[in-house]
């Protein structure tokens, strides 16, 4: 079948569309029916069936004769260990800690956080959690002791598993000081601890609540999966608010199964025995989705990776470790091919590996602009795919899906609807606009499987944050059109499009033009006040290395560049170079807050900036701007 085909099958008959999609999963008792709706808006996928993740992630590929096969490969390139584990020893080895959580009164519906580095460990944490029926909530290894302590206080764990320490090229950061802080700050006291000591840190244990991993595990028998119903939450996972209190997403554990099992198969291509990996962390949504279960419920590799795209030790890493472990699909951020890029701008260290394995690089977690799309294509020889989802979503809202079928592909766009969303771009009042036009992306509810079932503790939240501005869709808070091929172009958030002059003009399209000069390697555009015209534009861009135009040319080239494009309308004269972006741990570049440093208004530092001395950087440019 061609990709429409699919896409006008669900929408013809999405109930059995959906029950032939559960097809891929063990059941212990199949649901009666897909969608359950009886509390529109708010709605539910399967929730009749008994399920459980860790099954069909682990334990009925070894049912099936495949526990020799290689499950997860630890590759750390700042250690310099590498190690597989077989389907057979993550049963064992999760089973075992399953239980030692039992025993230590762990049970269907009780929560657990996990506070770990990319180590496998953090992955059986997971997985021993799902066995459970146990609801996980993992926050990214390194958090800060306050915003810790407020998942904390939501998620009310009766448990936190967490590591001694997480690794960063030429530094240790020590996790368990800021655990112990965090749990002092945090109103609500867990149970109990467990703690995987860490060969370059070993941390102090507080007798009588704090556990070490293995003797914690020590002479524990296994123990089985616990069934829980369709509707059961897997995990809660925390997306940042914007009143600084993190949402909690709730995923519901049978539309998880059968929307990952889906997307696995139809957009990256990859069944049992296949080699996968997305270079990613399990703090965030992908490494929840595409490190540990998609790959795992449909019986293929897993790579969990330890290191940065540069400096661990050099460009070349993804590269070598797609050789080494012969990946078929690799998945990862925009932000970490311009960081190879502008590095290695040749694609030198590209060449020095085989990647006879690797069928597409996929890419998600911000825009990707079509310039770092074009070079790793031109590079890699291989279909670069730009895919767009959410933390809320847990899989692809608009994909080119390569099982299915290899669509033409158009830069800038993430290619087309997922069965299961109706993608639809509003204006101000809630009304579809014309193919080509600028507006709210706005999905028709239902949402389909997998995606978030509500906000943990917070349905109020829930519905005035995603589904009371526009009545029947789900607001996904970014910006963009349709075109007349039904592809789908994302632009920005819908904060980050600004007004000039009565002027609706999107900050993407503008990075798109900057990100044609040879010599930038990344870029931002953010509005700022303007006593006149109400907002104007100013870009920031980041130069490659070894670049010969002095600062000021470059400057001077982009800003002709987007007249020339956009035209004058933008009014785009001001561009600064610095030498880094503020971003998240995850590659998002932090274009509000650098707004509010413009403006000269008071901001919060994000709790998931990767390195907050760069927001100084960014002030000193702009204090320097405003004196010349």
């Amino acid at each position: 079948m061609r990709y429409q085909d699919v896409y006008d099958e669900w929408k013809a008959d999405p109930e059995a569309f959906w029950m032939q999609a559960a097809e891929a999963i063990d059941w212990f008792r199949p649901p009666s029916r897909a969608l359950f709706d009886e509390k529109a808006p708010i709605y539910e996928w399967f929730s009749d069936g008994l399920v459980n993740t860790c099954w069909n992630a682990v334990d009925r590929h070894v049912e099936a004769g495949r526990g020799e096969q290689i499950a997860i490969y630890h590759d750390s390139p700042i250690t310099n260990a590498t190690k597989g584990i077989t389907f057979a020893e993550l049963q064992r080895r999760v089973a075992t800690l399953a239980g030692a959580l039992r025993a230590k009164g762990i049970e269907k519906g009780d929560r657990v956080i996990i506070y770990m580095p990319m180590i496998p460990q953090a992955i059986e944490a997971m997985l021993a959690c799902t066995r459970l029926g146990a609801i996980h909530s993992v926050v990214f290894g390194g958090f800060a002791a306050h915003e810790l302590a407020v998942r904390i206080d939501d998620a009310q764990p009766r448990a936190i598993i967490a590591a001694s320490a997480g690794l960063e090229p030429g530094r240790v950061v020590h996790y368990k000081p800021l655990l112990d802080k965090a749990i002092d700050l945090a109103s609500h006291k867990p149970d109990f601890c467990v703690i995987f000591q860490r060969e370059e840190e070993v941390a102090q244990l507080i007798e009588g609540r704090d556990f070490n991993w293995y003797g914690f595990q020590y002479g524990i028998e296994p123990v089985d999966c616990v069934p829980v119903e369709g509707n059961h939450p897997a995990y809660i996972l925390y997306t940042s608010g914007t009143t600084g209190q993190p949402k909690g997403v709730v995923r519901g554990t049978a539309g998880h199964l059968v929307a990952l099992a889906w997307s696995m198969k139809n957009i990256y291509r990859i069944e049992a025995g296949d080699r996968f990996w997305a270079a990613s962390d399990v703090g965030w949504v992908v490494g929840h989705s595409y490190i540990c279960y998609g790959p795992l419920i449909v019986g293929a590799q897993t790579v969990v990776f330890e290191g940065k795209p540069v400096g661990t030790p050099h460009a070349g890493v993804f590269w070598r470790t797609i050789q080494n472990n012969r990946i078929k699909s690799f998945f990862t951020a925009p932000t970490a091919i311009r960081a190879i890029r502008r590095e290695d701008p040749d694609g030198e260290y590209i060449r020095r590996y085989k990647l006879h394995d690797l069928q597409a690089l996929f890419l998600a977690g911000e825009r990707a602009d079509p310039d770092t799309i074009e070079w790793a294509q031109k590079h890699l020889g291989v279909p670069v795919i730009d895919h767009w989802w959410q933390t809320e979503t847990g899989w692809a809202i608009a994909a080119n899906p390569l099982g299915i079928e290899e669509l033409p592909i158009k830069l800038g766009s993430p290619t087309v609807a997922m069965p299961g969303y109706d993608i639809q771009v509003l204006d101000e009042g809630g009304e579809p606009v014309p193919a080509g036009t600028l507006g709210a992306i706005a999905i028709k509810l239902p949402l389909p499987p997998g995606t978030l079932q509500t906000l943990w503790n917070a349905e109020d939240r829930f519905r005035s944050s995603y589904l009371s501005r526009f009545p029947g869709y789900y607001e996904t808070g970014d910006a963009g059109y349709l075109d007349e091929d039904g592809y789908l172009y994302v632009m920005a958030r819908t904060d980050d499009v600004i007004n000039v002059a009565g002027h609706r003009l999107s900050t993407g399209a503008m990075e798109e033009v900057l990100s044609r000069h040879p010599d930038v390697a990344e870029c931002a555009v953010i509005g700022v006040a303007d006593d006149l015209k109400g907002q104007s534009p100013l870009g920031f861009v980041c130069l490659k290395k070894g670049v010969t135009s002095t600062p000021e040319q470059v400057a001077g080239e982009v800003v002709r560049m987007v007249r020339e494009a956009i035209g004058p309308v933008a009014a785009f004269r001001r561009v600064l170079v610095v030498d880094r972006l503020p971003k998240t741990r995850s590659g998002k570049i932090l274009r509000a807050t650098m707004t509010s440093i413009a403006d000269g208004k008071d901001y919060r530092m994000p709790a998931t900036i990767d390195d907050p001395a760069v927001l100084d950087e960014i002030g000193q440019a702009l204090s320097g701007a405003r004196g010349a």
